[in-house]
């Protein structure tokens, strides 16, 4: 698949700068990249001074991913704008990003070096995951809301699915794929279940147990806590957990009409948001009520508030095994 693609790149005459709209087979899913680059890459030397060794490594990737080269690289945000991405050299795991914030919409492929300055290894990921690493509060502000009215029984607040799900999913009937209306009805049975409190500061182990059992409901894949926005890629689904009124919503603004970094032909506003509300008590956290929106509808029922801050420079630690 992936030679199949660096192929076809080179066959199509794009150039990094142009946009895939029009050729959206062209896209490169983040796992394939990560390959195409890792085996591209491996064991160049970046040992230059900074600005001949962005030249050095922006070269090296157009050449694995089947672009010409140009004749000077444009300072376009992301750098590589038809595949969406921006590069950084990791020689430590500190990721230091200037002069921009970090995008719910963009690829991060992020090169470690050893010693020598040789790459060892590659790592594509989207910024929400990016998000998810910072322990340094950098990126405390983020998108917040809170429903607009008490929360006392379940609610489908979108009858339909966005058009763009409607035309790209629903009517070419993707096996296993929910309209929002059938979607709300499978998982109305977990606002009758409870399961064990993992403490008052484990917030994000509730959520993943919540999303464990969503995925159960749903009968759909295994959870897994890797940061990938939306959670159940399978049912274009984000999951919520709420133990309070305010909710987080991390760098995604439900609304907005950026396309999904990893997902190009999908919107943000095309997601489909269960917000759950719990009570906690004698040791269990108890499930009482839901609200599914579209991203689109989000902020008929919720109110925004709140919103991200530019820093100068963002460092975010990645964990020690990021590049295992």
């Amino acid at each position: 698949m992936s030679h199949v693609l660096v192929s076809a790149i080179k066959a199509s005459g794009l150039t990094i700068y142009d946009s895939l709209k029009k050729h959206t087979h062209l896209f490169i899913p983040d796992d394939d990249l990560q390959t195409i680059l890792d085996e591209g890459l491996r064991g160049l030397v970046l040992d230059q001074p900074l600005r001949t060794r962005s030249k050095v490594l922006k070269t090296a990737v157009c050449n694995a991913l089947g672009y010409p080269v140009p004749k000077s690289f444009k300072k376009t945000q992301p750098r590589f704008l038809g595949q969406n991405f921006d590069t950084y050299i990791q020689k430590s795991n500190n990721l230091q990003i200037w002069n921009e914030e970090v995008s719910p919409s963009r690829r991060y492929v992020l090169i470690r070096v050893n010693d020598n300055d040789r790459v060892t290894k590659i790592r594509v990921v989207t910024g929400p995951i990016i998000a998810a690493y910072d322990t340094t509060g950098t990126l405390t502000h983020k998108y917040q809301a809170r429903c607009k009215v008490a929360v006392k029984t379940s609610q489908l607040v979108s009858r339909e699915d966005t058009d763009n799900i409607r035309n790209k999913i629903i009517k070419v009937k993707r096996p296993g794929f929910l309209p929002i209306a059938e979607l709300y009805d499978a998982m109305l049975k977990i606002t009758v279940t409870n399961f064990p409190d993992p403490g008052s500061d484990q917030e994000r182990n509730r959520g993943g147990k919540l999303h464990e059992v969503v995925c159960k409901a749903l009968e759909g894949p295994t959870w897994a806590d890797n940061g990938q926005f939306p959670d159940i890629k399978e049912q274009m689904l984000e999951v919520k957990l709420q133990t309070s009124s305010t909710v987080d919503l991390g760098l995604v603004c439900p609304d907005s009409d950026d396309p999904i970094a990893d997902l190009p032909e999908f919107l943000h506003q095309d997601v489909r948001y269960a917000v759950f509300y719990a009570t906690i008590d004698a040791g269990k956290v108890h499930v009482n009520h839901m609200i599914l929106t579209t991203g689109k509808d989000f902020f008929t029922v919720f109110q925004r508030f709140g919103g991200l801050v530019t820093n100068k420079k963002l460092q975010i630690p990645l964990p020690r095994d990021f590049f295992d």
